[in-house]
């Protein structure tokens, strides 16, 4: 379907422009699969990506200037997502006690648990959001991404 059905405009969108808002229509069609995707968890993509990294860690314990790093959402209230991961259960955080502002989080059994949940419920919204693209189709896709 052309971007300007989509954004209901008559007037021809230039190239570039045009671009751009495909790229934000289909980054919000993404978003709003994905969320839904994790609202029987009642865990935003935030912190089903701050899990993901925990996981990731093989059991070492990362700080909050690691989790902000590695996000694909960068964001600055990477302590806002811990605390409401820590009041589910799914992370635990150890303040040291020669310097308190170093913090370390970790995933929980719990969030293991919860994570390989949601991880089934993701990839089945992966598949139906590509379900019209062959691999080549996808390689393709990556390519061009990767040039910006």
């Amino acid at each position: 379907m052309d971007v300007e059905k989509i954004i209901k405009t008559e007037k021809k969108i230039p190239l570039a422009s045009r671009t751009i808002i495909h790229l934000l229509l289909v980054n919000n069609k993404v978003n709003e699969k994905i969320t839904h995707a994790l609202k029987p968890f009642e865990v935003s993509l935030q912190q089903f990506n701050v899990l993901r990294i925990l996981r990731g860690q093989d059991g070492k314990p990362a700080n909050l200037s690691t989790l902000n790093e590695r996000m694909v959402s960068k964001m600055s209230n990477t302590t806002r997502l811990v605390d409401k991961l820590l009041l589910k259960g799914y992370v635990d955080r150890i303040v040291c006690e020669a310097n308190r502002r170093k913090v370390e989080i970790n995933i929980t059994d719990q969030g293991r648990t919860a994570l390989k949940k949601m991880d089934e419920v993701i990839k089945k919204t992966e598949d139906e959001l590509l379900q019209n693209f062959k691999e080549k189709d996808l390689e393709q896709i990556n390519t061009l991404l990767h040039k910006f």
